[in-house]
């Protein structure tokens, strides 16, 4: 039996090996579609995710009151983005992630069409609050000018005010820049506030750049947030991740998580 102990020594330590090995393999790190479940996970439970959208309305009611006890020439003005700032869309993110599937255009037109947005926490009470004093509410939003009855009709469904074809102004081009609806509303009405959850939604100084940029430019703002820019959280999408995809070929879901992969430390 002596002679055979090294070689049953040899044949366990191939096991030991092999269990290490299986233990120790990574598994492909899915950051597409799975992480936007994880982001409307967090946005449908989260009490944290809440309690920072009540804080971003509470700060909004704030600054809404001291730019009141201000005369104005013009009559009072907020603009607000939709999507992840007034109405809710989480249920079609989660429905891609459960799918295989990412964003496309006829799927979320699918999504708008029926009206089931709820409202995002802190937004009905703030704008119903901002209507009451006076104050118009101008909604500028990135959705296609198809959706613009649907749009409308989601707004009412929760009575937000302004809610209307005067008040709620589409993408009308294919440059996604909100700053000339902005300046359409500025020749009649003094912006006193802009909420949104992306940075395009502040000022055109966010647009059209790469993710550096856009840090470095938030850190030269940093005085406006809290003040006349205020800032809803959104963990599921937004132009921080659009910036990776730019200028390169993507043509898969395999490809798009790859980007996003190598862009993660």
């Amino acid at each position: 039996m002596k002679r055979h102990e090294p070689v049953l020594f040899f044949a366990l330590m191939l096991i030991v090996v092999a269990c290490n090995t299986t233990t120790t393999a990574k598994s492909p790190l899915a950051l597409q579609p799975a992480g936007e479940a994880w982001g409307a996970l967090y946005q449908q439970q989260a009490a944290e995710y809440k309690a920072l959208c009540f804080q971003a309305y509470n700060i909004a009611r704030l600054r809404l009151d001291q730019r009141l006890s201000v005369r104005s020439k013009k009559p009072l003005a907020i603009i607000t983005d939709i999507d992840e700032t007034v109405l809710d869309n989480s249920p079609y993110f989660s429905k891609l992630a459960r799918e295989g599937k990412v964003y496309s255009d006829s799927s979320w037109i699918n999504w708008t069409d029926q009206v089931m947005c709820d409202t995002v926490p802190g937004a009905y009470k703030f704008l119903k609050y901002a209507s009451a004093k006076g104050v118009a509410v101008f909604y500028i939003t990135n959705r296609f000018q198809r959706e613009l009855l649907s749009t409308v009709g989601n707004l009412r469904k929760w009575k937000l005010p302004n809610a209307d074809t005067t008040h709620v102004l589409l993408l009308n081009s294919n440059d996604n820049s909100k700053e000339s609806r902005r300046l359409s509303v500025e020749k009649e009405h003094e912006i006193i506030l802009l909420i949104g959850d992306n940075l395009g939604d502040f000022n055109q100084y966010f647009d059209h750049l790469n993710n550096q940029e856009r840090s470095l430019h938030a850190q030269t703002k940093a005085d406006l947030f809290g003040r006349t820019f205020v800032v809803l959280p959104n963990s599921m999408y937004g132009n921080w991740e659009d910036v990776f995809y730019k200028g390169q070929h993507v043509n898969s879901l395999q490809k798009q998580n790859q980007i996003l992969l190598n862009n993660l430390k």
